[in-house]
């Protein structure tokens, strides 16, 4: 199974503890498909917030492109609709309503049929000494590779 990734939310692995991923289509218009393939979408801020038992992007910002028709130019941050089963809707709300979780979008790929597709995930917030712990990790594990690099 290929997947070409477009964009990633590099915040939201440092910010939350992931605990479940989940796989989701996207509802999109006219040339947002468009801004997508060519790369102009930023994941930074943006949440999965569960309406009327439909789940929704927002907060997410897909810029139009320059030869996008002056009439029709979507707004950039509306809320866009998400495509799960209701099985996995039902898990969703049962755990963001009871155990206060959140679900944030990780990444936004195309997949091996081409169409666009949101990775979202199940996500505990991390409290201030998790974060530190895990640049304190990521620094270590950067000074090691630079070490091994230098001897070899």
């Amino acid at each position: 199974m290929s997947r070409k990734i477009i964009a990633k939310n590099k915040k939201a692995l440092f910010d939350y503890e992931i605990l479940e991923k989940y796989e989701a289509g996207i509802v999109l218009e006219g040339s947002e498909v468009k801004a997508i393939r060519k790369g102009r979408v930023n994941l930074k801020d943006s949440f999965v917030r569960i309406i009327k038992g439909e789940p929704f992007l927002l907060n997410a910002h897909i810029s139009y492109l320059d030869t996008t028709n002056p009439y029709f130019k979507p707004d950039e941050r509306r809320p866009r609709k998400l495509l799960l089963h209701k099985k996995e809707i039902d898990k969703l709300l049962g755990k963001v309503t009871k155990e206060a979780l959140t679900i944030v979008p990780l990444s936004i790929y195309l997949n091996h049929k081409n169409l666009v597709k949101v990775e979202i995930a199940l996500a505990r917030g991390k409290k201030l000494h998790d974060k530190r712990e895990t640049i304190k990790r990521r620094e270590a594990d950067r000074e090691a590779r630079a070490a091994i690099k230098k001897y070899i």
